[in-house]
């Protein structure tokens, strides 16, 4: 199966986040709906803060993006005026995010770095530092990795660190009680907020696709 360049457009500092793709298959492979938008959103949001950097959420700050398949929402960031960005997945995924990396050079405004992070792994979670943002983008979908994921955005995260977290609500078989699952999982360390759909892109926007800003309790 042949891979295809996919590109995400970032109208308001006209450019792309250029991504390889596969045309279809499971996960990591394909950027996914809620990666869009989350990325829009992570744009509009640039927009509205303007020059006060507190608003903010990516401007000047150190981002880590969890489970990044293509790398959409980290490489988005990056483009947006992150300080540094870190994509990380398991080790099949490495040549892929390393390749939309390379692909994007020319747009990316701080270093770029993708590595192995496979959740709940103690070793590899003490070798990164703790960043001001952690990025997931659809990583509610396996009963086995709620509690590794849980457990790493614990321990990855400061109590000034945020997680923005988007995810597609979906209604087959057990996935409405993993999606609660997991929210009471996260809801014992952290504390949750929505993002309502009005503050998100008018048109990367959908009432199945959810955004959470999460920090630690």
């Amino acid at each position: 199966m042949s891979m295809f360049l996919r590109e995400v457009t970032l109208e308001t500092i006209d450019t792309d986040v250029a991504l390889w793709q596969e045309p279809e298959g499971d996960v990591g492979c394909v950027v996914w709906d809620a990666a869009i938008v989350l990325t829009k959103f992570l744009e509009v949001n640039s927009l509205n803060a303007g020059t006060d950097a507190g608003k903010c959420l990516i401007k000047g700050r150190t981002v880590l993006e969890l489970g990044s398949g293509t790398g959409c929402v980290g490489l988005a960031a990056a483009i947006m005026g992150a300080s540094k960005v870190t994509i990380t997945d398991l080790p099949e995924f490495l040549g892929l995010m390393e390749k939309n990396i390379m692909e994007n050079q020319d747009r990316l405004g701080c270093p770029v770095e993708a590595r192995e992070l496979n959740w709940g792994n103690e070793e590899q979670i003490r070798e990164f530092p703790i960043p001001d943002v952690v990025l997931v983008a659809d990583c509610i979908y396996y009963e086995q990795s709620l509690e590794p994921l849980v457990s790493t955005l614990y321990k990855l995260c400061s109590p000034d660190t945020k997680v923005l977290l988007s995810y597609e609500e979906r209604t087959i078989g057990n996935k409405p009680l993993l999606q609660k699952k997991f929210f009471e999982m996260m809801e014992e360390h952290f504390c949750k907020e929505k993002i309502a759909l009005e503050e998100q892109h008018e048109l990367y926007r959908c009432e199945d696709i959810h955004i959470y800003k999460f920090s630690r309790r």
